[in-house]
């Protein structure tokens, strides 16, 4: 099973933080790889900024390969699937992740319950 980690369960995994529950910890050493999109750094970089989340997007893209995950980069054929998907959120930032998850394939491990009503491929951390 090839993993994508979303941005807050990214930062969880990184500070190792309470937050990430013993499941989804678990469900991240059973993978055989595990990814942060590209997008996550972007999110991470544009809300620090706003002061909406916590993070230094240059830490955070070195501890990609430091925390033994895989970067997955931000396609065409990403940004494309986005325009298929249906409105059920409107996050720039988790409608990529999702469209990644789809065209990949790889599960999505998010925090976020809508994220799951896009496809059987999300699911919760």
């Amino acid at each position: 099973m090839r993993l994508l980690l979303d941005t807050h369960v990214f930062l969880w995994a990184v500070a190792d933080s309470r937050k990430l529950g013993a499941a989804a910890r678990k469900t991240m050493l059973a993978a055989s790889e595990v990814c942060v999109s590209a997008a996550s750094i972007w999110e991470i970089a544009i809300k620090s900024r706003l002061g909406k989340i916590e993070g230094d997007p240059l830490a955070m893209a070195d501890a990609i390969e430091r925390s033994g995950f895989s970067e997955l980069a931000v396609s065409a054929r990403h940004a494309a699937t986005v325009a298929r998907l249906p409105l059920h959120h409107a996050d720039p930032f988790d409608r990529l992740l999702v469209a990644q998850a789809i065209s990949e394939p790889l599960i999505l491990l998010t925090a976020d319950s809508m994220l799951t009503r896009y496809s059987e491929l999300v699911r919760m951390a």
